[in-house]
């Protein structure tokens, strides 16, 4: 059975000194909403271009564990490292893969820096199937190599100053810094919202390990 509705009212057509004082007004309200967004000062992007620290706002540091039958599919990451060199995620099916987005102009990132890269040795030391990378964002190459050279980090950080590469996150990094953790099919299984700890980033690592 076919439901007609009765033809809505048309709208009233505009001409001549209304229409041009309508058009004037919307124009002004696109571009003061334009100006507010682009001038926002605890944007992500506003902070990394300001690079001073001051007023970040990060995540609080909460866990988020996803199980088997409710990921996603699987994070595609490749491109230029900070130090000049490439990276590819690994296609074994067997590697668990550690995503830390980062960036020297955030304080939270300069404070879990030492625990990311006490927690990749200790991996490295018990020969696990896991492997480290950083994603540099919204920041020239040379600052972030920079700074990861200063921070002792041994692990490998892709260069995403477009900002473009986030956005293989899924939408599972929306603060800085964040850390993902992959399954061996590349599907975020966990996410830390905030600074990561040795603690909880090990036992993260460990229980997707253990579902294989």
């Amino acid at each position: 059975m076919t439901s007609f509705l009765p033809e809505p009212p048309r709208a009233a057509t505009l001409s001549g000194p209304s229409r041009r004082g309508a058009f004037t007004v919307a124009l002004g309200a696109a571009s003061l909403a334009l100006t507010a967004c682009s001038s926002d000062p605890n944007s992500i992007a506003e902070q990394a271009m300001r690079g001073d620290q001051k007023g970040y706002v990060s995540g609080d540091g909460s866990i988020e564990r996803i199980a088997a039958g409710e990921r996603k599919g699987p994070v595609t990451l490749s491109g230029s490292t900070i130090d000049g060199g490439t990276w590819s995620m690994p296609d074994d099916g067997r590697t668990v893969v550690v995503v830390n987005v980062w960036g020297s102009w955030c304080a939270p990132c300069v404070a879990e820096a030492p625990h990311l890269q006490s927690v990749w040795t200790a991996v490295q030391a018990d020969a696990k199937p896991v492997q480290f990378i950083g994603i540099d964002f919204r920041e020239d190459p040379a600052r972030g190599q920079a700074f990861a050279a200063k921070a002792g980090l041994t692990y490998p950080s892709l260069t995403d100053e477009s900002g473009l590469l986030i956005l293989e996150m899924q939408g599972k990094a929306p603060t800085v810094p964040t850390t993902l953790v992959l399954d061996p099919q590349g599907r975020i299984a966990a996410r830390i919202a905030g600074t990561a700890t040795e603690v909880t980033l090990t036992g993260l690592i460990d229980d997707v390990l253990a579902e294989a």
